[in-house]
């Protein structure tokens, strides 16, 4: 009866550890399997479940069957004797602590199988590439293969020979050691003898060991195309005239070895073992180390350039392939084209639309007069553009999103039952200024309020954004927050029908576990008509419905016609696989944005858009998950307007591109033309690319674009500049424009410099300093204008015990002039004659002002600025200004006169 009652309570024991080990498994499960089918995305989750069920349990059953068959074979051969060890004729005593051996033919399987499942299960993408991989229709330059072979073959073929060579491994020793154990396998004074059985059964394995390892050798060599130890990335001469020959030696080796190690079942030739094994590591030891390194030494090094060629074509080619490079339109323009007033007057809508207002200082601005309540908070301007008044203009767009962490009274009703959303936005122009020295808004305050009659928000509570809690619960007794109203607030009941509902006493407790949540568990408040709105962070919720995408930095809030929030998202299709492209810093040699993602503010719903058809990666993910995946085409056209070229795949390409746009092999070699991004600052950082409206060299009208400068390679003067262009006729079109080589056109940091040293800017950015203000220094923008270049930075001023941001003057530079002016149209009267163009721009402070004229001081004041001004013109050689201001001068004197 105890020996029962212990077995039964063993029994239990390992029941209940086995569902508390696999319980919060099982509950996860559950909740994504709610989760993905909430929002329509049920194929990701039944395939992905599936593909790796069926593939840890293929490999599992692999990993089994192949090792119980030969701890098998080998306990059959070895039946009935006792664990011992010999030496000569000479027994060792039996070792009673491995009286239980034979136990391990279960044991060791068991293990092998649990351990290879779960490395393959991790696998499950990897695995459905293979099976599902289109081809590219471009090969590689040395063995011909189509890239989707390095892309999705190669990679299951490399984890498929580690498995076999861990499965045969692992068999060969626990055979290897039941035989010695047993005494099949024993010392003599000649050597190692063993038992006919023993050595059939080694010789065997032996065989497959070598026919694995020929497989590996064969995707080891093709790997060697994404190597990066040569001059540049994929096979070198070296390489390709030592290295891959040595290895398709050992591959004729490795199956040699198989077929003689087979034969050796007959002829029980010990020493074959040793030799074969022997030979196939001289041959490795041989091509991998001593002849490449002689061969480059005496026949690479000496006459690097002419070996390496061939190869360093190959690399520049398939880098700008790998990063969509090879798809950029070059240009040359002269840069040397004079810049007058009609020319700016020609090119208004690129002046109305050059942004005065940089990310951090407006965030800060955001903060203090639009907050409204200390639980908002603004954590991302986007940059995006809108017709206005009908006009194309510029825009930069923030969301007020709930800030959980600041709700005055923390506790569980109100984080998740109260408050639950933001709610609307602020934008506005990215060059209009108050007189108070603060951003136009045309969308403000709570409700949202729009000057702009084509921009309303009909929808704005923000439930899913960048700030949103892990979950919230609505429709429930308690009252929802919408938003403040004077001393009062205003209630609402969710009307989407998106999140989870509640309709079960089981889900309310599956829930509760998942969440450790007692008291969503005990809460009278959460009725059977409450929703569970879960993963409403915007990067966790596309990130789990496709895993397979890498996201931008940077997604973007945009209005719809119908007054609707939307969540534009970038994503990426990324491989370290493209062969003999060169990796940047995290290993990615290949990118591709081809997916566009919405996702609606207010219920979640998400939508992913196919805009590369040529991207082999994304029409393979097209057909593991069919159905996912949208055309472009179907994306709305109010929402398909605001779509960009996205920052993160832009900096990664202006990188690469700053070394292959030197497509010559012997200029790549010596790198006589390498470019590099302007650094800025004291901290040297590179300078940010950053969108504007603007009409490029040659194109008839304005559009949204990227762009970012470059300059020679330690040198600060211009040599070019890259532009992605983003409306819908040309977007993802990337154009680079050239600087003649033997004319300077000033860099951002020798512009930065001059400024810096203008005794006119330096003595009143020191004056507001001894006021105990802080300046901020904005962005320098360089604005293409016809042929030639303007700069433009803009300057803030900051109280030391004040938060916001006030925007003070506008500097412009051109050539070798530089104004700084209270408003970028003054700035550019300074240079080029009078200039209005921003029309709706205002002036900074009324005091400011120049006097009236009716007022004899303040005539004199403006008399002696017009005469000052116009010397200057005079030193600088600007005789259109000098003759402009001695015209105003003579107007302020005759009024004067009367």
């Amino acid at each position: 009866m105890p020996v029962r009652l212990s077995k039964m309570v063993i029994s239990v024991s390992l029941v209940l550890f086995l569902s508390l080990f696999f319980l919060p498994q099982f509950i996860s499960l559950y909740i994504d399997w709610l989760w993905f089918k909430d929002v329509n995305f049920e194929k990701i989750f039944t395939v992905k479940l599936n593909a790796q069920a069926i593939i840890a349990l293929a490999g599992g059953l692999a990993g089994f069957v192949i090792s119980y068959i030969n701890i098998w074979v080998s306990m059959q051969a070895t039946k009935g004797r006792a664990v011992a060890m010999t030496f000569g004729d000479q027994a060792m005593p039996q070792l009673n602590i491995l009286k239980y051996f034979d136990r391990l033919k279960i044991i060791v399987p068991v293990l092998i199988g649990w351990f290879t499942g779960s490395w393959l299960s991790n696998d499950w993408l990897k695995f459905l590439y293979y099976f599902n991989g289109v081809d590219s229709g471009y090969s590689d330059p040395i063995f011909g293969k189509d890239v989707s072979f390095y892309l999705f073959t190669l990679p299951a073929y490399e984890i498929i020979s580690s498995i076999l060579m861990f499965i045969l491994v692992a068999s060969l020793v626990v055979s290897a050691l039941n035989y010695i154990l047993k005494g099949a396998v024993f010392m003599t004074p000649k050597g190692i003898a063993s038992e006919r059985a023993a050595s059939a059964h080694l010789a065997v394995i032996g065989a497959l060991v070598f026919l694995v390892l020929a497989f590996k050798t064969y995707t080891g060599m093709h790997a060697i195309l994404n190597s990066s130890h040569g001059h540049v990335a994929g096979a070198t001469y070296t390489d390709v005239h030592a290295v891959i020959p040595f290895m398709k030696a050992q591959i004729f080796i490795a199956l040699a070895s198989a077929v003689i190690l087979m034969g050796n079942i007959f002829l029980r030739r010990n020493l074959i073992f040793i030799g074969t094994a022997a030979l196939y590591i001289a041959v490795s030891f041989i091509g991998n180390s001593i002849y490449p390194a002689i061969l480059q030494k005496f026949v690479v090094a000496p006459n690097e350039l002419v070996k390496e060629t061939p190869y360093i074509r190959n690399n520049i080619a398939s880098t700008r392939q790998g990063f969509g490079l090879d798809r950029v339109e070059e240009r040359d323009i002269s840069g040397s084209t004079t810049i007058s007033r009609e020319d700016i007057t020609k090119n208004s809508a690129t002046i109305k639309n050059i942004r005065l207002w940089d990310h951090r200082p407006l965030l800060d601005t955001f903060s203090q007069i639009q907050e409204i309540r200390t639980y908002y908070d603004f954590t991302t301007v986007g940059n995006d553009r809108y017709v206005i008044n009908g006009e194309y203009r510029q825009t930069m767009l923030s969301p007020r999103e709930l800030s959980s962490e600041s709700i005055p009274t923390r506790n569980w009703i109100n984080e998740t039952l109260t408050f639950t959303h933001g709610y609307g936005l602020t934008l506005g122009p990215v060059n209009q200024v108050t007189p108070e020295g603060l951003p136009v808004l045309l969308i403000k305050d709570i409700p949202p309020v729009s000057t702009a009659a084509n921009i309303k928000v009909s929808r704005p509570e923000i439930y899913y954004g960048k700030l949103s809690s892990k979950y919230v619960i609505v429709n429930t007794k308690s009252k929802e927050f919408d938003y403040p109203s004077g001393e009062a607030n205003v209630f609402t009941e969710y009307s989407g029908k998106s999140g989870v509902v509640i309709d079960s006493f089981f889900k309310k407790l599956v829930f509760s576990a998942y969440y450790g949540s007692l008291k969503l568990f005990l809460s009278n408040d959460v009725t059977d008509r409450s929703r569970i709105l879960f993963n409403r962070n915007i990067l966790e919720r596309v990130s789990k419905a496709m895993p397979f995408l890498m996201f931008d930095n940077d997604p973007y809030m945009v209005v719809s016609d119908d007054g609707q929030l939307f969540w534009i998202y970038d994503a990426y299709t990324v491989s370290r696989r493209f062969p003999y492209s060169q990796p940047v810093g995290n290993g990615i040699n290949y990118i591709r944005n081809s997916v566009k993602v919405t996702i609606n503010a207010y219920d979640g719903s998400m939508k992913f858009y196919m805009t590369d058809k040529d991207d082999p990666i994304i029409r393979t993910i097209s057909r593991i998950f069919p159905g996912t995946l949208q055309p472009i085409s179907e994306m709305p056209a109010d929402l398909k307007k605001h779509i960009r070229y996205p920052l993160d795949i832009f900096g990664i390409q202006t990188m690469v591109y700053a070394t292959y746009h030197m497509e010559v092999p012997q200029i790549f070699y010596n790198k006589e033309d390498q470019w590099e991004i302007p650094s800025m600052g004291k901290s040297e950082e590179g300078m940010e690319s950053y969108y504007t409206i603007m009409k490029l060299p040659e194109e008839k009208k304005e559009e949204f674009i990227l762009m970012l400068p470059f300059t020679p390679k330690k040198k600060d003067n211009l040599s070019a500049w890259m532009v992605a262009r983003s409306d819908a006729e040309n977007y993802g079109r990337l154009m680079v424009y050239r600087f003649p080589k033997d004319r300077l056109v000033y860099g951002p940091k020798q512009i930065v410099a001059r400024i810096n040293q203008d005794t006119e800017i330096s003595r009143q950015i020191s004056l507001w300093d001894q006021r105990g203000s802080q300046v901020i220094q904005g962005t320098l923008l360089v604005i293409p204008i016809e042929n030639s270049l303007i700069y433009v930075q803009p300057l803030y001023l900051r109280a030391d015990k004040g938060k916001i941001p006030e925007l003070k003057r506008v500097v412009v530079a051109y050539e070798n002039r530089i104004a700084m002016e209270e408003t970028l149209d003054a700035a550019l009267s300074r240079i080029f004659g009078d200039v209005r163009v921003s029309e709706e721009a205002m002036p900074l402070k009324p005091s400011l002002r120049l006097p009236a004229a009716k007022d004899d001081r303040g005539l004199s004041l403006t008399a002696g600025e017009h005469f000052e001004r116009a010397m200057k013109a005079q030193r600088e050689g600007n005789w259109a200004l000098y003759g402009e201001e001695i015209k105003k001068l003579g107007e302020v004197i005759r009024k004067m006169q009367k």
